[in-house]
């Protein structure tokens, strides 16, 4: 809304201009902003004009216009003038305020100017133009954060997030939906471009410790030009669906640090179903017990080393062999050997990538 200091330097000059009186108040009547000594008309009057469906109307020799934004009523002009000269000055002030509201709301509609510059809704001359309206530095280095709420505690995490990070005023917080926020942080001093991981972190504690809530965070690469941050987005976007797909344990990701599961994700599904079926023919390896999963998951996190892997598992190490021997046998792959780890772990997250496809599709 149009603060007041405006809207009186507005009717001022109006004044100076054509010697008649101005006021403006709302729609309940309640003068806002005035060039009269005294206005002489109750604000009930005001308020039933602003109720009527009258776009104007002239009651005592006062002339009453609607300023109407976007079909709702912002305000009540009132301009004292005879005849059709009073209503021709009001339709002029009109004119004049609802071209300061326009401007207005342009110049501050961050919002919308950077959620339709990530959805790539903008030319890229009207990126600069606008960007340069808004003040909006073109050549910075910025990184987006994806974070996914999964609750309806969008707003007051917005609240959050924008008092956290407030004291930059190259940053901005915007809603993707309901459930997602969307950071855009600016990356201004070399340390930060080494914390981005950890800023991240710092998102989900924060937002953890103050709304109880936990919170998936994910980031693309850094950009240096505003009309890439688009790109920033879509790997963000990425990176929140690959982790949940291969790493559903870690609140972070990071694009750069997918890994194979990027390459996995971008795989069409007869490609996938054609893959596990070379290798285990008809075999679910997910309907492995959670016991042999837990086993394999950590032998690989242990580099294949079995005395590693059993001494975490509580497991003697001859139990663990069996139990490897076992695997070999049902899967025909000996994980133990590189070559065999590497196609299991690779099958692995085909099968999970499907899975997960299957039930995006509801199948």
């Amino acid at each position: 809304m149009l603060s007041s200091k405006i809207i009186q330097s507005s009717i001022n000059d109006l004044k100076k201009i054509t010697k008649a009186d101005f006021c403006v108040a709302d729609e309940t009547g309640r003068e806002l902003v005035t060039t009269f000594e005294y206005l002489d008309l109750p604000q009930d009057i005001i308020m039933g004009f602003a109720a009527s469906p009258a776009d104007s109307q002239n009651i005592s020799g006062y002339h009453l216009l609607k300023i109407i934004d976007e079909d709702d009523i912002v305000y009540v002009l009132i301009v004292h003038g005879n005849g059709s000269d009073g209503y021709v000055l009001g339709r002029i002030a009109v004119s004049e305020i609802t071209h300061l509201l326009s401007a207005y709301k342009e110049r501050v509609d961050y919002n919308g100017f950077y959620q339709n510059l990530l959805m790539d809704n903008l030319l890229t001359v009207d990126i600069y133009n606008k960007a340069n309206k808004l003040n909006i530095r073109a050549v910075l280095d910025r990184v987006i954060y994806l974070i996914e709420i999964g609750s309806d505690l969008a707003e007051p995490c917005r609240e959050l997030l924008r008092n956290i990070f407030s004291e930059n005023t190259d940053d901005f917080v915007t809603a993707v939906d309901e459930k997602s926020l969307i950071l855009i942080k600016s990356i201004s001093e070399e340390k930060d471009r080494e914390r981005l991981d950890e800023i991240g972190r710092q998102i989900a504690s924060t937002v953890n410790t103050e709304l109880m809530v936990k919170v998936r965070v994910a980031y693309g690469t850094m950009v240096k030009e505003l009309k890439d941050l688009s790109k920033s987005y879509k790997e963000a976007k990425v990176a929140l669906e690959v982790a949940g797909i291969f790493d559903q344990g870690n609140e972070i990701a990071a694009y750069a640090s997918l890994g194979i599961g990027r390459l996995i994700h971008q795989l069409p599904i007869s490609l996938c179903e054609m893959y596990l079926h070379e290798i285990f023919e008809d075999k679910d390896i997910l309907n492995l017990s959670e016991e042999e999963l837990g086993t394999i998951n950590m032998f690989f996190e242990n580099n294949l080393n079995v005395s590693e892997t059993a001494r975490e598992l509580f497991v003697h190490r001859n139990t663990l062999v069996y139990r490897l021997e076992k695997l070999q046998k049902q899967t025909g792959l000996d994980i133990r050997k590189f070559d065999d780890a590497l196609t299991f772990k690779i099958a692995l997250m085909v099968a999970r990538y499907m899975k997960y496809l299957h039930q995006q599709e509801g199948v």
